[in-house]
């Protein structure tokens, strides 16, 4: 069945229900605009479904399993409840119950914002989509109806996939991607995670804390190779102390199954025989196949399509948000894409994205937090900027924790004392960056940080202590 749809002057279309697509989705049907959002899957894309709430779920896990660790050293006394050979007492993750309560959050937040976008007046439609031209696109419905649908502006967030490798290609069972983790009924004896950038010092580090053997294969010198260097030496440290086993400057050639697990052959020709290997390789854009050409949107060498500021691809009308874009792989940047998007197609007021502003948090053990000024920019421009970093076994809180490992780091402009930037390692350094982000947005300086009360003791404390350090008698 084809048909044609009329055009509406204010109609929105959007391709993707990810983070981008939905948030977008909302701001335009808010704005009054007329709204239709074409989804393959189910809304809240991948994000949802099988990378950020999934995987943080079971770095949920880990955390608790970690803290229980910890809790020695507290004086905690865990009674075995189940004798063991040893006497030791003994907690552990029973995975399958783990993936059964992943999935059901996963598909729980999936509901909550379908029935968020129907009660804003959206119109959800499972299908897929292809543009047909400028103000085009062309749907195929999942139960097989055809149309073409016109519109004033379209939005394109249609996220990425795993990449993978020809010597290594995923099976479902014991090589995998990190979308096909969630089916292991039983943890994997030993682990061996290739790649290790954030996706697998995540996973290396949440697995290693829920009782599972891992090898960690990282091409690099360091692990988190894009991370600040202080704060990657010490997860390197903290991986390493806890028994993981990492192999740096380490590059996979090949992975192939074996009879009772896998064997990830380097470069070199050592051989690392493991019972599951995770390939976490990066991931590729969803834009092939997209009809981008035919529309006359400008791509990438890597098959990102190329935005600026305000989201707007290279073709009047046509916006683009999310990871299908390359700016940075995070769900709160592609959120706010779409709805800078929104906003400056619909005529309502914007500013354009900064990314000096964006926080960003890897969920390992401990997590590190970053926001603005990085390390290489304090070495480019030594004299211009001062940085002072404070280990957290310094501050009390941290010590009635049980906290060891961990550090705060500011980054200010000298002369003004601005705020430019900060790194927080420790656990729950997630909700720690807060003040610092609010910092960078506001230009505040750090003796207006430092004049801040903070309650005592806490963990937030090391932060205005830092920037204490960082004041400069004029």
């Amino acid at each position: 069945m084809n048909t044609e749809f009329d055009s509406t002057a204010d109609r929105v279309v959007i391709i993707g229900g990810g983070p981008g697509g939905y948030e977008a989705a909302l701001v335009a049907a808010q704005l009054g605009a007329d709204v239709m959002l074409i989804e393959a899957n189910r809304c809240g894309g991948s994000a949802v479904l099988t990378d950020v709430v999934p995987s943080k779920s079971l770095i949920a896990t880990a955390e608790m399993m970690d803290e229980i660790e910890r809790s020695g050293g507290l004086g905690i006394r865990i009674e075995n409840a189940e004798d063991t050979e040893s006497g030791d007492r003994r907690v552990t993750a029973d995975l399958e119950a783990v993936n059964k309560r992943i999935l059901s959050l996963a598909d729980a937040q999936a509901n909550d914002i379908y029935e968020g976008l129907i009660r804003a007046g959206v119109k959800v439609i499972q299908g897929r989509a292809t543009l047909a031209g400028r103000d085009q696109v062309h749907v195929v419905e999942s139960g097989g109806t055809e149309y073409t649908l016109e519109a004033s502006t379209i939005l394109l967030s249609v996220g990425a996939h795993p990449r993978e490798l020809p010597t290594a290609q995923p099976d479902g069972e014991r090589i995998l991607t990190w979308t096909q983790l969630y089916d292991l009924d039983e943890l994997p004896e030993h682990l061996i995670v290739v790649g290790s950038g954030v996706t697998g010092a995540e996973f290396a580090s949440a697995y290693r804390a829920v009782g599972t053997e891992v090898t960690l294969v990282s091409s690099r010198e360091k692990v988190l190779p894009g991370q600040d260097e202080d704060a990657a030496d010490v997860l390197e440290f903290v991986f390493r102390n806890k028994g993981m086993n990492v192999l740096s400057r380490s590059r996979a050639a090949s992975v192939t199954r074996t009879d009772d697990g896998v064997e990830v052959v380097l470069a070199d020709g050592r051989r690392v025989e493991g019972s599951h290997c995770l390939m976490a390789v990066g991931s590729i854009p969803n834009t092939e196949g997209l009809g981008l050409e035919k529309a006359g949107v400008r791509v990438s060498e890597s098959g990102h399509i190329v935005v600026d500021g305000v989201s707007r691809t290279s073709r009047a009308g046509i916006y683009a948000a999310g990871d299908c874009t390359g700016v940075l792989p995070l769900a709160s940047v592609a959120a706010m894409q779409g709805r800078i998007a929104m906003n400056h197609a619909l005529g309502d007021a914007v500013q354009p994205l900064k990314l000096r502003n964006v926080a960003s948090n890897v969920f390992t053990a401990p997590e590190i937090a970053t926001v603005g000024f990085t390390q290489q920019n304090y070495r480019e421009n030594p004299t211009d900027i001062d940085t002072v970093m404070l280990p957290l076994d310094t501050n009390p809180r941290a010590k009635m924790l049980g906290i060891e490992d961990g550090f705060v780091k500011i980054f200010a402009r000298r002369g003004s004392g601005s705020i430019l930037g900060g790194v927080v390692v420790g656990p729950r350094a997630s909700e720690l960056i807060l003040p610092i982000t609010m910092a960078v947005e506001n230009r505040l300086t750090v003796d207006q940080l430092s004049a801040s009360f903070v309650v005592y003791p806490s963990v937030s404390g090391s932060l205005t202590e830092a920037a204490r350090k960082l004041h400069r008698h004029l």
